[in-house]
């Protein structure tokens, strides 16, 4: 087994045996450096988003004190579903090694594979409604208009 991989599936183990959450393990590594580790903690913190790619996105960003991971590879025991998907965009991790599929993770019960078929346009029961489309559009207009903004 890829020895990055181990520390995601030691963590996605340790995590699922102690009822913190699904079978789900992430490691950040920098070069040849473990800069985080997590696993699912959903059901310990009855956090949604408490998935193992986004604590370990996190925890990264602190240890590192930055909010851009580019420099940084991310290995996961599963494929990132798409609100991991998301972190990892924003984080601007460059490349993602993961084990299992989103296939694996339906099977387990897990949501990744609808969440994936909702993004092309299948089974989506999420209904989006735009309102106050002037004022909220405003933001950005002064969002420019700050001299001390920083992009991310």
């Amino acid at each position: 087994m890829n020895g990055w991989m181990k520390i995601a599936y030691n963590e996605a183990t340790e995590g699922m045996l102690a009822n913190d959450g699904g079978p789900f393990g992430a490691v950040i590594v920098q070069g040849d450096k473990v800069i985080a580790t997590a696993h699912n903690e959903v059901l310990k913190t009855n956090d949604p988003t408490a998935h193992a790619e986004i604590n370990a996105i996190r925890r990264a960003s602190e240890q590192l004190g930055r909010f851009d991971l580019s420099e940084c590879i991310l290995y996961c025991t599963c494929k990132p579903c798409p609100m991991c998907l998301g972190a990892i965009f924003w984080a601007r991790i460059g490349t993602v090694y993961y084990g299992a599929t989103e296939q694996d993770a339906a099977r387990g019960g897990f949501d990744d594979l609808r969440f994936y078929e909702m993004i092309r346009g299948h089974n989506n029961d999420v209904i989006f409604k735009q309102v106050d489309y002037e004022v909220n559009a405003k933001l950005f207009d002064q969002w420019l208009e700050k001299d001390d903004r920083q992009m991310y």
